[in-house]
């Protein structure tokens, strides 16, 4: 699903505008987004928890040439599924 059959299917589902609801959904990432940096969590009770871990700096070597790169240490976002989420998926 893309962004804009996302706002769609809630547009429907709200009966708020494509306008309102693009404008929610774009406040609502921003939001979740500046938490992230700020190296906060995010949950969402039954669907799931957005977080960020370290990962330490390494080296590393590239398939088929055999060369080896330094990777820098860097920040990466986590996301843990919750148990609501999990379960719907797994019915199908």
């Amino acid at each position: 699903m893309k962004k804009a059959e996302l706002i769609q299917a809630i547009s429907e589902k709200t009966g708020l505008s494509k306008k309102d609801t693009t404008t929610t959904i774009d406040a609502a990432l921003e939001v979740i987004e500046g938490a992230l940096v700020e190296r906060k969590t995010v949950s969402f009770i039954g669907f799931g928890t957005f977080s960020t871990a370290p990962r330490a700096a390494r080296t590393a070597r590239v398939p088929g040439t055999s060369k080896i790169v330094d990777v820098p240490a860097t920040t990466a976002v986590k996301f843990k599924v919750g148990k609501k989420l999990k379960e719907a998926v797994a019915k199908g």
